[in-house]
């Protein structure tokens, strides 16, 4: 544990390495809810 808060807080690098990794989980998350419901969505005829 000490070693995620030192490379969170120690250093800038580690800090925006981890902003880069969580929003690219959001992101892709949000990406995958967006085909979940266009997918649960009735096709329109």
């Amino acid at each position: 544990m000490a070693f995620w808060l030192d490379l969170m807080f120690g250093n800038w690098i580690g800090l925006l390495s981890m902003i880069v990794i969580f929003s690219t989980m959001g992101i892709v998350s949000y990406i995958l809810w967006m085909f979940v419901q266009k997918s649960a969505q009735e096709p329109e005829k």
